[in-house]
């Protein structure tokens, strides 16, 4: 089955008790499935796709809860913490022809990955959506945030990567939130957004001035901090 035919539910962290359970990032807005439809495959993202998909074994899952933003899963036949070592790492997937469909304004976490960024800001009106903007990077990974808060798009700057290409600059972690989200076009792999001024900088490398700035800053700092320990 081709990679893009599995739909990404959960990463396995690590364990989480003593009776086998294991705790997991959750990609799915839909935990209930867990109990719902609690028969799964684990696929294993480190292995080259051809090999992860001649060894996707079956789990069934026997139980379930949420903690802390994350998931604990338990599956049949895994019952101890030696066990739940054994599956650390591996993806929770399903078959793409399983997964629950989604109303008109709702996405698939796991679909934002490989999107680009697009950056709409200053640009009014109905035709934000299709204006060209300002490329803000590509969706290289998704943060799952407690609600209230957004889920946080991992961004890596600049244009499109092509497949086995590493980008070198510190990845963008952009806010999914409806305040700033224009549309989401799927089958063009694109995201725009309005986004705050001054986002985008949060993560950008400092000048040469800067850290000379920086650098100015912290020796006063240790200056400040040797007289306080004089006066004592």
């Amino acid at each position: 089955m081709p990679e893009d035919d599995w739909v990404l539910l959960a990463r396995l962290i690590r364990p989480q008790g003593r009776k086998g359970e294991i705790v997991a990032d959750i990609f799915t807005d839909f935990p209930d499935r867990f109990r719902d439809r609690p028969r799964v495959c684990l696929l294993d993202p480190k292995k080259p796709a051809a090999q992860s998909r001649a060894t996707v074994r079956e789990a069934l899952i026997e139980d379930h809860w949420l903690h802390q933003g994350r998931v604990v899963l338990k599956f049949k036949g895994i019952d101890s913490i030696n066990d739940a070592e054994t599956l650390r790492g591996l993806e929770v997937v399903v078959p793409a022809a399983e997964r629950i469909p989604l109303t008109d304004d709702s996405v698939y976490i796991g679909d934002l990955v490989g999107c680009q960024v697009v950056d709409l800001a200053g640009t009014p009106g109905r035709a934000a959506a299709q204006a060209v903007g300002v490329i803000v990077g590509q969706v290289i990974d998704v943060q799952r945030c407690i609600p209230p808060a957004a889920d946080l798009l991992v961004v890596r700057p600049g244009t499109a990567i092509e497949p086995g290409q590493n980008g070198t600059a510190e990845p963008l972690l952009v806010p999914f939130a409806k305040a700033y989200l224009v549309s989401v076009d799927l089958a063009a792999k694109r995201i725009a957004m309005r986004l705050p001024g001054g986002l985008t900088d949060l993560n950008a490398p400092l000048s040469p001035d800067d850290e000379i700035e920086d650098d100015e800053i912290e020796d006063d700092n240790i200056e400040d901090d040797d007289i306080e320990a004089d006066a004592v």
